[in-house]
């Protein structure tokens, strides 16, 4: 897995020290783990979990502007955990409605000693944070006008948020709240996986 990783990591043009990806490793051992119990995700193989979860939320890091993130709906810590390996100097919270589900966020934090991940478990709509989040992140919302209505509250003033996508649907855009636009489409590469990948970036 090891090999395979940084293989990967060096396709898509990117520099991670060995420690952190031994964190990621060390993720995808854990919930390789969990899963067998938890049910966690749907792909069972560790050497998919290494394209599929890893890399697909690693490529978005180059666009995160500012020091404060929060995933949406993040299941197992996804893409979250990831980016919050490879960007220890930003903060990002977890947020997902499961128990089981931030129960294994926490011990992922606890066994990895990762130092700048909140898992907190509620449903979206009754979060309510003290101060707004620079990014808002999700690659599990149903589609981009749920993400803004049910998020609306979540980022700072000039704050984002960030849906990860397969293609891009116009008629998703067509349908956003008419307070809020489209700043941004980055077309992400993920090196081993089939398919478009989109990073849509959103304003209000």
């Amino acid at each position: 897995m090891k090999q395979q990783l940084s293989k990967l990591i060096e396709q898509a043009g990117m520099d991670i020290p060995a420690h952190q990806q031994d964190q990621l490793i060390g993720y995808v051992e854990m919930l390789h783990k969990w899963n067998k119990a938890y049910n966690l995700t749907s792909v069972r193989d560790p050497k998919e979990m290494i394209i599929k979860h890893i890399m697909d939320s690693i490529v978005v890091s180059q666009h995160l502007e500012g020091s404060t993130f929060i995933d949406v709906g993040t299941g197992p810590g996804l893409p979250g955990v990831p980016l919050a390996i490879i960007n220890p100097d930003k903060s990002f919270t977890l947020l997902d409605s499961l128990g089981k589900r931030i129960r294994f966020i926490r011990q992922v934090v606890h066994e990895l000693k990762i130092d700048n991940v909140t898992a907190v478990q509620s449903r979206v709509e009754d979060f309510q944070p003290e101060v707004g989040f620079d990014g808002v992140l999700s690659r599990a919302f149903a589609s981009m006008s749920d993400m803004v209505n049910w998020c609306h509250h979540l980022p700072a003033e000039h704050g984002h948020f960030l849906a990860l996508k397969g293609q891009v649907d116009q008629v998703e855009i067509d349908e956003l709240p008419s307070d809020c636009s489209v700043t941004g489409i980055k077309p992400l590469t993920v090196p081993g996986l089939e398919g478009q990948r989109h990073l849509v970036i959103l304003a209000r």
